[in-house]
């Protein structure tokens, strides 16, 4: 039996106590840490879009001036790749991802990936213990490159659809507060500025994509063009809805706060509807598990007992 003397039992009473303290700090302390990252972020795409709206236009005046080609990767995507790159930009930045080379690393990656995993399908069946034919083996390589042609798409697809199911979460709640800015007598373009910082940090998505949409009614002349762009970008249906209302309501003069209340309450009805849905969907998933998990479980238990008494009763003289 080991006995510590008592000042190294102090000294570990101390150090234990030091961490513990150090430890409940970080706890504390790491939710605010992660909403000022959060709203650095938020920062850093807002100044970001900013500049690079206002290098586009500077290079459209230089344009016009000198009649150049423009060398945007924008223009440059869509001549080389025509609507299917249209349609690959818009996905990237509905996915979050804003990097002008984005569609084109995609497309590198549907490349790649397949090649990669056929590759090394093709050395494992090589190389391993069982002999297999060369049908095999070609059909294990077109499995493997439709799988790896298929991984770039569907992780893009994931991401975009966790994206606009937080913006449609969110967003009623902020129409809700866009609504209260646009009745106190501010402009458009100011209360969608306030309540992109307002909700930053619950909802960093949405306050990414209201910020540019800010910068982008500041930037341009056409507003109607910035909420389009606004609309693509997200891809949500929560966000084509309130870009239609908008440019409704400035193109025939109607009130803007009507709209806003109208579209709040569709979209609140609808986050109601799939929350609905998704309860009245959960029986069925459960069902499976349940089986499988449950009650061989709930058998044993009840059932496990009167096994054992019998055992213990045919055993007996």
């Amino acid at each position: 039996m080991i006995v510590f003397s008592p000042g190294i039992d102090q000294m570990l009473i101390v150090t234990i106590s030091a961490l513990a303290a150090a430890a409940s700090f970080i706890a504390f302390a790491w939710p605010y840490l992660n909403k000022t990252e959060q709203q650095e972020k938020y920062q850093r795409v807002i100044q970001k879009k900013r500049k690079a709206l206002f290098t586009e236009t500077r290079e459209e005046i230089e344009k016009r001036q000198s009649a150049r080609e423009s060398l945007s990767i924008r223009f440059s995507i869509q001549q080389k790749l025509g609507a299917y790159g249209e349609k690959l930009r818009d996905q990237m930045l509905q996915a979050g991802i804003r990097d002008p080379k984005a569609p084109m690393n995609f497309l590198l990656a549907k490349i790649i990936i397949p090649l990669v995993l056929a590759a090394f399908t093709l050395l494992l069946m090589s190389k391993g213990n069982k002999d297999f034919s060369v049908s095999e083996i070609y059909l294990g390589c077109l499995i493997m490159i439709g799988l790896g042609f298929a991984i770039p798409s569907i992780l893009v697809k994931n991401h975009i659809q966790k994206r606009q199911q937080e913006i449609n979460i969110t967003f009623p709640d902020s129409l809700d507060m866009m609504l209260i800015c646009v009745q106190g007598g501010i402009g458009l373009e100011q209360t969608i500025n306030r309540v992109a910082d307002e909700v930053s940090e619950h909802a960093p998505i949405l306050a990414e994509e209201l910020g540019i949409l800010s910068a982008e009614m500041g930037m341009l002349n056409d507003r109607r063009a910035a909420l389009q762009d606004f609309a693509r970008r997200v891809g949500s249906g929560a966000a084509k809805s309130f870009a239609t209302a908008m440019i409704q309501a400035e193109q025939y003069g109607t009130s803007i706060s009507n709209a806003m209340r109208v579209i709040s309450e569709e979209l609140r009805d609808a986050r109601m509807g799939e929350a609905e849905r998704k309860a009245a969907s959960l029986p069925p998933k459960l069902t499976v598990p349940m089986i499988l998990f449950f009650l061989p479980a709930l058998f044993i238990v009840i059932l496990g007992p009167a096994f054992l008494q019998a055992g213990a009763s045919g055993a007996g003289p």
